[in-house]
């Protein structure tokens, strides 16, 4: 996965990414995950010590319940989520709200509204990777959003279009395995059958 390892918490997924001295994490899942998340880190050669950046790819509370007690162990990070979702979420620490074509640590954010007004996703350009969050799961097959979980459907549809068009090798969704084989092809179908 192109130095990204999979924290996986049950029914939902955290992602590290480990770059020479510095790791940043995607996604927190649900309040006390993260001490999974620091095994996670221990096991890929990391400590929360070296994590520089942590982004949410949305506010809600399987994918940033753990904000609190990540915040106290990754004292040298800074914390991220999508510029709509800012206000909903409860932090210690300054959250910096991400928009569409920000970069952090080598990663463009990708905004992909829909599922939540903020929702963002990450790619990471030297490998192909993106990891959707809440934009794409893969629990039967690879689908869009859950409609049931999503603000804006119409919204989430759009995303799946505009993730469609990025050069990807591998999805790291944030329910249901990695797609590894076949991303890109998979993910121009489902667009094109919204």
């Amino acid at each position: 996965m192109g130095g990204w390892q999979r924290v996986n918490l049950s029914f939902v997924s955290a992602y590290l990414l480990v770059r020479g001295n510095d790791a940043a994490i995607v996604d927190l899942g649900t309040g006390g995950s993260e001490d999974a998340i620091g095994q996670g880190l221990t096991a890929a050669g990391s400590s929360f010590s070296a994590v520089r950046h942590v982004i949410m790819t949305h506010k809600h509370p399987d994918h940033a319940g753990s904000l609190a007690g990540v915040t106290a162990e990754a004292t040298n990070a800074k914390f991220y989520t999508g510029a709509a979702d800012v206000s909903s979420l409860v932090s210690e620490k300054e959250l910096v709200g991400l928009k569409d074509g920000d970069e952090v640590f080598g990663l463009r954010i990708v905004g992909t509204p829909g599922h939540t007004a903020g929702h963002v996703s990450i790619f990471d350009p030297s490998t192909g990777t993106l990891v959707s969050g809440d934009a794409l799961r893969t629990t039967d097959g690879l689908a869009s959003s859950d409609p049931q979980y999503t603000e804006n459907e119409e919204q989430a549809k759009a995303s799946v279009r505009k993730l469609a068009a990025l050069d990807i090798k591998t999805i790291l969704p944030g329910h249901g395995e990695p797609l590894m084989s076949g991303a890109a092809d998979a993910l121009r179908k489902l667009a094109a059958s919204l």
